[in-house]
């Protein structure tokens, strides 16, 4: 990757604190004369001095050289180079939306006749486009229990296996998964290990975890502001640089440099926001685990989640998105009523953002591989923003106090 920090002499950009480095990363350096932000470059047609220089610049499409309007620009440069710096990868792939991040590393490496190892609490929209394009191209997809170790994963593993996904924590239900050691399985037997690491944005290094392609939905804290459409794919070797940008060139992938330059700006306040949210979201937790009408509270980083050790062993911190369980003696329809009597919490998908929101799951969440029967009661994610906790939980106590008792 380029190095675009600028970093100060004698000290290289690894050895920098991760809110320096999303402060400069992706950006000219503070001595260079100029605007202190990349500009907002658009374009289609891309003009060369000659044919000869044409031709050279095409022989390295897969670098960043201004080729064609789809192969990206400045704006899009700049912002693949702070990703890759956060996610602690080499190359990154900005394309249009996060389940197009999802999609193009399955696409790029599944063929038909492959096997493709997905857990069961992924990511709704994966799960759409598994079951349907690529089980229509003959691709093998089979669901497995998130919580699986690594010797059952050995049981699932086909010689035609090629791809394990992973995603930790689980959409909506927030199960940890031991990625190092699924990884190992999966590299023994000759399979890539694709992750969904949203969730984990900086927190999670994936690329010393053994994964392979890391995709983030830059729509969430990248953004951090609900009004930006992005996803990204990071890689740490060569070869699967290769490979991914070989499948998106082919597909036609993209990303507009409008909404690059907004989650370029947006990130440059991520660390402060990430810790903020953090601070918030876990108190609001803790809140919600005091309530008699809470059965369970579904976050990573509170001790009670049955991976907490786990999460303290991979994990620098943590996201301001959670599950709660419900009481069994309430309805879905009652949370409903409470949800809908909230003030300062939107009701609406996505997270990340600087509001808080909250989405009832109860009748969202999908299995096929294993049972949503221990969830005993009915259940809705919360997204904490950044607003002051207190009024947070003001707002959630009045609504919790209207439910039956």
């Amino acid at each position: 990757m380029p190095d675009d920090l600028h970093a100060p002499a004698g000290h290289s950009n690894s050895e920098l604190g991760f809110a320096t480095r999303v402060t400069h990363g992706g950006r000219p350096g503070v001595r260079e004369h100029g605007f202190v932000n990349t500009p907002v470059y658009r374009g289609s047609t891309v003009l060369y001095p000659s044919c000869a220089e044409g031709v050279a610049v095409n022989k390295r499409s897969f670098e960043q050289v201004m080729t064609y309007g789809t192969a990206g620009g400045p704006t899009h440069f700049a912002l693949e180079n702070v990703v890759a710096e956060i996610e602690g990868g080499t190359r990154s792939l900005i394309v249009g939306t996060g389940l197009a991040a999802c999609s193009l590393p399955l696409m790029a490496y599944l063929s038909a006749g492959d096997h493709c190892l997905i857990p069961d609490s992924t990511y709704g929209p994966t799960r759409r486009v598994a079951n349907g394009m690529l089980v229509r191209f003959g691709i093998q997809i089979e669901y497995y229990d998130p919580l699986v170790d690594a010797a059952g994963l050995e049981t699932l593993m086909r010689p035609n296996t090629k791809v394990l996904f992973v995603e930790s924590p689980g959409s909506h239900t927030f199960e940890l998964q031991d990625v190092p050691a699924l990884a190992a399985v999966a590299h023994a037997r000759g399979a890539k290990v694709i992750m969904d690491n949203t969730w984990g944005v900086h927190h999670f290094q994936p690329f010393t975890k053994g994964v392979d392609v890391s995709i983030q939905a830059l729509t969430k804290y990248v953004g951090g502001h609900s009004d930006v459409l992005l996803g990204s794919v990071t890689v740490a070797s060569e070869e699967d640089w290769l490979t991914i940008v070989a499948a998106a060139r082919q597909i036609g992938h993209y990303a507009s440099p409008d909404d690059c330059w907004l989650a370029l700006r947006g990130l440059r306040t991520m660390a402060l926001r990430l810790k903020h949210q953090q601070q918030a979201g876990l108190a609001v937790a803790r809140w919600f685990e005091s309530r008699p009408e809470v059965a369970r509270v579904l976050h990573p980083a509170l001790p009670s989640h049955p991976q907490h050790a786990l999460f303290k062993r991979d994990f620098t911190g943590a996201c301001s998105l959670f599950g709660v369980v419900f009481q069994p003696r309430y309805t879905a329809a009652q949370i409903e009523a409470a949800v809908d009597g909230l003030k300062l919490f939107g009701i609406g998908a996505s997270w990340g953002g600087y509001e808080s929101l909250v989405l009832p799951t109860t009748n969202g969440i999908t299995r096929t591989a294993t049972s949503v029967d221990v969830l005993e009661g009915p259940t809705a994610r919360f997204h904490v923003g950044l607003e002051d906790p207190a009024d947070l939980i003001a707002d959630l106590e009045a609504a919790l106090d209207g439910l039956p008792k």
